[in-house]
């Protein structure tokens, strides 16, 4: 999944991008709220992780102008200010959640995922398809018990797929999803990462079928 990171907190961005990377998030980082709603103008993302105080424009603003152009992009707070009033405010100007700091780093990423599997319109972490067990909050993929061991690419390729069974994917969907702008993947990255997780779960009941010209569609066998 694709997050952006809006916070001016140098160490604290560090350890969340190198946290929601280590997990094969597609991750872009931004320090101030100005730079941060000019990319959300052309760049669309899955969650928004965001604090309020700001640089040349405070979170709570770009939280608002997000919202006035019609934007429901999950948005997660995250913020120095614990007041209740803050909590109200940010709530009500379109927050999906928030989270005061100092935070643990497993809160967040538990956090992430309920935003990111609400998007997603899922109820629960897991997935049962093809006869694949895909577990996000684990980060585990089992066949008939057995463990198939995914590298954090693949895994995120495989969530987007899963979550559009029966429907065709877009390579620039894909892309969008697992790729972030300082990624430099090349033009057959998603081509090698589709036919390794072929390879994968080839004993499993789900084929990943090529649309020539648009990109992949999933389909679970009985």
């Amino acid at each position: 999944m694709r997050i952006l990171l809006v916070e001016d907190n140098a160490c604290l961005a560090n350890a969340i991008v190198l946290k929601l990377r280590r997990d094969g998030h597609a991750l872009d980082w931004q320090a101030d709220g100005f730079s941060a709603s000019r990319v959300l103008r052309y760049q669309r993302f899955d969650l928004v992780v965001l604090d309020i105080g700001l640089p040349r424009m405070s979170g709570l603003e770009l939280l608002a102008g997000l919202r006035k152009r019609g934007d429901t992009t999950p948005v997660l707070v995250v913020t120095a200010r614990d007041r209740i009033e803050d909590r109200v405010q940010a709530l009500d100007v379109g927050a999906d959640d928030f989270l005061a700091k100092p935070f643990d780093l497993r809160e967040f990423d538990a956090r992430c995922r309920v935003l990111l599997r609400r998007s997603r319109g899922r109820a629960s972490e897991l997935v049962r398809v093809g006869g694949l067990d895909f577990d996000s909050a684990a980060r585990r993929v089992t066949l008939d018990g057995a463990v198939i061991d995914l590298p954090n690419r693949e895994f995120r390729l495989l969530e987007i797929l899963i979550g559009r069974v029966g429907r065709v994917v877009s390579r620039e969907e894909i892309g969008s999803g697992l790729f972030g702008f300082d990624d430099g993947a090349g033009p057959n990255a998603i081509e090698l990462y589709v036919s390794r997780l072929r390879r994968r779960i080839a004993a499993s009941r789900l084929r990943i079928v090529t649309v020539r010209g648009v990109g992949y569609r999933v389909e679970a066998g009985a």
